[in-house]
């Protein structure tokens, strides 16, 4: 993450990266309504665009790519970019306001992190912006306080998850991967899926257990061998369940040829592996012949840096 601290520009912009889970392990709910995860994250090439300016007051403002759906993202101070800057200014008890310009291309309410993203930027922008030299370990508390995606989207790359995925650890990474992203038109709640996998584990349809990384997956991912047949979702048996119809998309993923079909996260976009970008870019042109919305993005890439000063 950006650390460089002269606050000599009047605008900053800093590109952040969608997230998925190569692996997502989800433990029996505990009494303060969270599941222990470990989970490995992955960044992947879809990106929201952060840029910050000194304002009069909190504000902000988003727009998106073609194909993305800004229905749910609130523009007031509900919005999670403006909760991360007053955090960062109460961090460091100074009064200053910023005006936020989000342009999102990672698609909204997909399980991809694309807020969190947002969160994530608009903390290392506004830290250049003003030059307050917030140190690594700070800004990764301060983000695990703002959601249990936020740090991985700070540091990008591979990382292993824990506790509620907001404690992390970069991992070695030498594989070179292309995600075939596909969205759905109907999001899915994180919390209610979170929900009906409770109620599965009630009827006996799920067992969790503590959850664990293979170390397998973090093995092949080190030396750059296929992980297809490591994938794993605790949360897709609850998915399906609530919406039956993703099972067609993922059949139609498959017969494409893809190593692999994820859930991602909680839903509802599913993820395509390839580990050959001709075969990705012909599965791709498939589903563009079958007017299927998608983005083609490739794995793994940096997490929050400044693309921008003016």
């Amino acid at each position: 993450m950006s650390q460089l601290a002269e606050p000599e520009s009047s605008s900053v912009t800093v590109r952040a990266a969608a997230k998925i889970n190569l692996h997502l392990a989800v433990g029996p709910v505990r009494d303060d309504g969270f599941h222990p995860l470990e989970t490995v994250y992955q960044a992947i090439g879809l990106y929201d665009d952060v840029t910050v300016t000194d304002g009069p007051q909190w504000s902000v403002h988003v727009a998106a790519d073609a194909g993305i759906d800004l229905g749910s993202v609130p523009e007031g101070d509900d919005n999670i970019a403006i909760r991360a800057g007053r955090a960062l200014t109460a961090h460091h008890g100074l009064g200053l306001t910023a005006e936020i310009e989000i342009h999102k291309g990672i698609p909204v309410a997909g399980g991809m992190a694309g807020g969190s993203a947002d969160a994530a930027a608009t903390l290392v922008a506004l830290d250049r912006l003003w030059g307050l030299e917030t140190s690594d370990e700070d800004l990764l508390a301060i983000a695990a306080e703002l959601g249990s995606d936020v740090p991985f989207a700070l540091i990008g790359g591979t990382a292993v998850g824990s506790g509620r995925g907001e404690v992390v650890r970069s991992v070695p990474d030498t594989s070179q991967l292309w995600w075939l992203v596909v969205p759905h038109e109907i999001g899915l709640s994180t919390p209610g899926v979170y929900r009906h996998f409770d109620v599965l584990a009630e009827r006996g349809a799920v067992t969790p257990a503590d959850p664990k990384v293979p170390s397998d997956l973090l093995d092949a991912l080190e030396v750059g061998e296929p992980i297809g047949y490591l994938l794993s979702n605790d949360l897709e048996p609850a998915a399906y369940d609530l919406r039956p119809d993703l099972a067609e998309l993922r059949a139609r993923l498959e017969e494409l040829g893809a190593e692999a079909v994820l859930l991602s996260g909680s839903g509802p976009t599913q993820l395509a592996l390839f580990e050959d970008v001709d075969l990705a870019r012909d599965a791709a042109a498939r589903l563009t012949g079958l007017g299927i919305l998608h983005w083609l993005a490739p794995a793994p890439v940096a997490g929050c840096h400044v693309i921008e000063l003016l």
